[in-house]
């Protein structure tokens, strides 16, 4: 099976996209699912091509942006001093919430984002645009300040920056467009508060975004791929990875299934 090539440049220039449909960022807005049900799905890179190529002939479009496909993303979480938001998804509470500044780095754009999750499993996501140059200190913008005060469930003082992650993300939309799938790779970790840095370099993260339960074609391809799937979290897999004795026996678990999925034990942590 070819091998998919992990980085910007090469997953740009994949042969498939000359044969597969587009939708540009405009026609995307409808199809934001602020409020939705997320299942997700951890892939080997070189099973990744082959996802692509069936969802290509069942009429996926591929978001385009300024001519680019896989799209870079920086994001910052933001937890408080205990790493509280952490704790809760690692304790299994049902309700709980994360919050993150991101930069969409092909438009530019950086949003503060608020993400809830429900106890019936919903995920419902909030976000005010910011300045960039907020990106490492949303507090500095009156109203995202005001947004967070409105929205945030821990004081603002108590929370500060604690995990960046960088990926490279293919967004495909379904011919209905009653669904977003999303394809992460090339994920990179660092912790704010000790600058330890990790990296699974095989591993691809593909999360399917739906309205509800309902029927879709990438449940049926995962099937037939014998994939099953796995609740991960890119924050609590990074805080996993670059804090040293931080309470994650349930993550360290998941972490050994990954890497039995992914046929490799190749899991880059380095201390700078």
């Amino acid at each position: 099976m070819q091998s998919l090539p992990m980085t910007y440049e090469s997953l740009n220039s994949l042969p498939l996209w000359a044969h597969m449909a587009t939708i540009t960022l405009d026609e995307m807005r409808g199809v934001k699912l602020m409020n939705r049900i997320d299942t997700k799905y951890v892939l080997a890179e070189d099973e990744v091509l082959t996802l692509l190529e069936h969802m290509a002939e069942c009429g996926y479009r591929v978001q385009v942006i300024n001519g680019v496909r896989a799209c870079r993303y920086d994001t910052l979480y933001y937890d408080t001093a205990l790493r509280d938001m952490y704790v809760a998804h690692h304790n299994r509470q049902l309700t709980r919430q994360k919050v993150r500044t991101r930069t969409y780095v092909e438009t530019g754009l950086t949003f503060l984002e608020i993400k809830n999750k429900s106890n019936r499993g919903r995920t419902k996501k909030r976000r005010t645009e910011i300045a960039r140059d907020n990106f490492y200190s949303f507090a500095e913008s009156a109203e995202a300040s005001s947004f967070y005060k409105e929205h945030g469930r821990y004081p603002h003082a108590a929370i500060s920056p604690a995990l960046a992650t960088r990926f490279v993300r293919i967004t495909l939309v379904n011919p209905r467009l009653t669904e977003r799938l999303t394809i992460d790779l090339a994920l990179e970790y660092e912790d704010m508060r000790h600058h330890t840095r990790a990296s699974i370099p095989t591993m691809a993260i593909v999360e399917l975004k739906q309205d509800g339960n309902a029927i879709s074609e990438l449940k049926s391809t995962m099937l037939d791929m014998r994939i099953r799937p796995l609740k991960v979290s890119k924050y609590c897999l990074g805080t996993t990875l670059t804090v040293d004795g931080i309470k994650c026996n349930r993550f360290k678990a998941k972490l050994r299934n990954i890497a039995k999925r992914l046929g490799t034990n190749e899991i880059i942590k380095t201390n700078k």
